[in-house]
């Protein structure tokens, strides 16, 4: 089993038990430890992994942070564990003073699901106030997996590990700023960008003119570029994988309800569902789909009781469904298929509920 398929075994595993974890000692024993021992850490030999560091701060002495990770005899990476549900954002402050009294380089914050990772990018020994990667067990990214296989005990190079410390950290912040701006344009994004289009005085009131513009483009902007790619893998699958895929669609509705055909806009949907919950099934084939006249149906299993969501993509008005616990249903407005990546945590919230 490689390290990717272990880190998806765990999330499994701390999706089921998470809710029974009271205490912040249930969280370190049920789902820290183990997890350090997936990084291939011995959790059980005191010289490198050293529970209840001293961290003596010049202002408080006998402070302690709950691990200690050695390396080379000198403790490297620090980690402060906190109860399963706690939502860490309290708590770097007393990190902060941990990471400067010592020699470590790394500082990891975690409630057994979100791991944020710490390092001194912006002064020298001074832990960073934002951390340069996280990552959530149960919400995997597979981008981020080859990141967290850098931290194994086997892997560990600091160089290495410090010079992509500084590309995660700001490529993350640049995503975060793009995304806040593409939500709600700041003045100075509307400036710049109508600064070669608009020849007149930016006022205030030219600025407010023009940030529903900006927002609207800028949106339309993301949504045409991923279509695009959407578009270019659809047309790079094998021909005969999607001539499959439609014929035998069509041959079963057409035994039912007479002749309906699923478009190429419907399959890419499935695609990006099943993209999406990729990580949340032991075997990817469980996600299936069924075309009937009005909507495009995804389904845990081909059980038509256990339908993810409903695809409404043949009038202009394109939407996607969703099933309540209590059986209702609830629409959503979406401007084309590529939104339905915006729906990523009520598809694992519906899929969930069959598993």
């Amino acid at each position: 089993m490689d390290f990717s398929d272990k880190i998806k075994q765990f999330a499994k595993r701390a999706e089921k038990i998470k809710d029974e974890l009271s205490t912040e000692e249930a969280t370190k024993n049920a789902l820290i430890m183990p997890f350090f021992q997936l990084l291939d850490y011995d959790i059980f030999n005191p010289f490198e992994f050293v529970p209840e560091f001293t961290a003596d701060v010049c202002s408080k002495k006998g402070e302690k942070v709950d691990y200690a990770i050695m390396i080379d005899n000198k403790p490297t990476i620090l980690i402060e564990a906190k109860p399963v549900n706690d939502n860490l954002t309290n708590h770097d402050a007393q990190l902060y003073r941990y990471f400067t009294a010592t020699e470590a380089k790394f500082a990891i914050l975690t409630n057994g699901i979100t791991y944020k990772f710490f390092t001194d990018l912006e002064e020298k020994n001074k832990m960073d106030r934002n951390p340069f990667f996280e990552f959530d067990i149960l919400n995997i990214d597979e981008n981020k997996i080859p990141e967290l296989k850098k931290i194994c005990r086997n892997e560990f190079d600091l160089d290495i590990i410090l010079n992509a410390a500084s590309e995660l950290k700001y490529s993350g912040l640049i995503k975060k700023y793009l995304n806040d701006e593409l939500q709600n344009p700041s003045d100075e994004f509307v400036r710049f960008i109508i600064n070669g289009l608009y020849q007149g005085v930016k006022t205030q009131n030219v600025i407010e003119e023009f940030r529903p513009i900006v927002k609207k483009s800028f949106s339309q902007f993301v949504t045409d570029f991923m279509n695009e790619k959407f578009k270019t893998l659809l047309e790079n699958e094998q021909p005969a994988e999607i001539e499959e895929k439609e014929v035998k669609v069509i041959e079963e509705n057409e035994n039912k309800q007479g002749k309906i055909i699923t478009t190429a806009e419907e399959l890419v949907g499935f695609d990006i569902v099943r993209n999406i919950l990729r990580n949340n099934v032991e075997n990817l084939d469980d996600i299936t789909y069924k075309d009937v006249e009005r909507y495009f149906s995804i389904l845990y299993k081909g059980n038509s009781r256990k339908w993810i969501c409903r695809l409404w993509l043949n009038s202009s008005n394109y939407k996607i469904s969703f099933p309540t616990e209590d059986k209702k249903e609830i629409k959503h407005d979406i401007n084309s298929v590529a939104d339905i990546l915006e729906y990523k945590d009520e598809l694992i919230k519906v899929l969930n509920r069959y598993l």
